[in-house]
């Protein structure tokens, strides 16, 4: 049953009537272990969202003079960084935002022209839908933290390339080992395919729970608040993912 408030943020993000359905046996949570075992390590090279091709490793010299073991240093890092062309291209760095020591982390996809120009991910249409969803389910900003696979915006909102993302992924796990989420929130095609390593569509993937390869950390998987302002027919779906996540988090 919702709560009044519950309703009315649902109703603010475009649902006004909820049939409930039962969940789907993937969503009763197949065993972590089999998760681990199937990861080699931590956000180990990431797959390439468009195709399977193999790609070299990352040249990550420009990162290599900053112990990336605290926040001070690598936001410093992520700032200087010349790792790839987007470097060049974009208007800001984009590191994240939010409560450093969340047990909620939030990983999107890279920035868009909104965040570019601010310096912050999700501040645009998408972010304010992000705020309503998640307020949906008792959360605010001060209580998650927010980030992206890229820390720049390619240019005209193109897919990531695997090289830049590639090049980011130092960044991103040391975030991750410095917030230490319980729960991290994949949303979107090509952060829940780079953090898992793997190819499934995202219908596929968003129905189960997951863990962060090489870690005992869950990660659920839900469509990315840009793709719910162009689809809203998906909108009930995503619910389903939110309630996942609240009980993920207070279990």
């Amino acid at each position: 049953m919702l709560t009044p408030r519950q309703q009315h943020c649902l109703n603010a993000i475009g649902v006004s009537a909820w049939q409930l359905r039962p969940a789907p046996e993937a969503a009763t949570l197949p065993g972590q272990a089999e998760s681990v075992a199937r990861a080699e390590s931590a956000l180990a090279v990431p797959v390439q969202s468009a195709t399977a091709e193999p790609v070299a490793k990352p040249d990550t010299a420009g990162v290599r003079s900053f112990e990336l073991n605290d926040w001070t240093h690598t936001l410093q890092a992520i700032e200087v960084c010349e790792n790839c062309d987007l470097a060049r291209t974009c208007t800001r760095k984009v590191p994240g935002k939010g409560f450093q020591q969340a047990d909620l982390m939030i990983i999107g996809e890279a920035p868009g022209h909104d965040e570019d120009i601010q310096g912050q991910p999700f501040v645009g249409r998408a972010g304010t839908l992000l705020d309503k969803m998640l307020a949906a389910i008792g959360l605010g900003e001060d209580s998650v933290y927010i980030t992206n696979i890229l820390k720049c915006r390619p240019p005209g909102n193109r897919d990531p390339h695997v090289d830049e993302i590639q090049a980011c992924a130092p960044f991103l796990q040391a975030q991750i080992r410095l917030v230490q989420p319980k729960v991290i929130l994949s949303v979107g095609r090509i952060s829940a395919q780079n953090l898992l390593q793997q190819h499934s569509p995202l219908g596929k993937l968003r129905l189960q729970q997951h863990v962060l390869p090489g870690s005992e950390i869950p990660l659920l998987v839900t469509y990315h608040p840009a793709y719910l302002l162009r689809t809203p027919s998906e909108k009930a779906r995503s619910w389903q993912d939110l309630k996942a996540l609240h009980r993920l988090l207070h279990q």
